[in-house]
């Protein structure tokens, strides 16, 4: 991980966790160990912000929008640590997934699976420059959502004996205009907090 100082972090190549100093090998684990900590707990708090949604077994959530967030601020690998530790903890009966749910037999648990490929592929795109624009930004949260889906979806086929078609119907469709509200949140917050960043190096 990154040890070198604001000012050198505010380049093509980091994300925003790089940007808090950490003078020595040492601190940079203990700042890890607690963005890694952090983005498991925002998760988990994220979760708790529920909708339900009349006829499907998930609901809207805040939990999709801090995990790509959680991808674009920590990077790939701070993101794998930091989601693979909330997913475990629930699994291990942690009360944290969307409405104060726990382990694996839910429906819905492929789309914490989604979540925790998401946020390695939103990370390893943020490193490329995809959070520091509003368009970049834009693609980087849609291609994060389809990952989510895209194992979602199918695991909530195989729980509940739909179709493939009826899951899209139930686990997609009517969640599509709360991504895009979510995806309009990430253009606006994370350009700026690099603009911000790029003002106070």
């Amino acid at each position: 991980m990154s040890t070198s100082t604001t000012t050198a972090t505010v380049r093509p190549g980091a994300v925003l966790a790089d940007v808090l100093p950490a003078s020595t090998a040492a601190r940079a684990r203990v700042r890890d160990a607690a963005l890694v900590l952090g983005g498991a707990v925002l998760t988990g708090v994220a979760a708790q912000l529920v909708v339900p949604v009349p006829g499907s077994p998930v609901p809207v959530t805040g939990q999709t929008f801090a995990a790509l967030l959680v991808g674009a601020g920590l990077g790939a690998r701070r993101a794998l640590a930091s989601l693979g530790l909330y997913a475990a903890a629930g699994v291990a009966g942690m009360p944290w997934f969307a409405e104060g749910g726990s382990g694996a037999a839910m429906p819905s648990f492929g789309y914490i699976l989604g979540m925790l490929l998401a946020a390695v592929v939103v990370g390893a795109l943020a490193r490329r420059g995809g959070d520091r624009g509003a368009l970049r930004t834009a693609g980087t949260m849609a291609v994060g959502t389809a990952v989510i889906y895209a194992i979602g979806v199918p695991y909530l086929a195989l729980a509940t004996g739909m179709s493939l078609g009826q899951a899209a119907a139930a686990g997609l469709v009517p969640f599509l205009v709360g991504d895009a509200l979510k995806a309009a949140l990430a253009m606006g917050a994370l350009p700026a907090a690099w603009k911000l960043v790029g003002r106070n190096a």
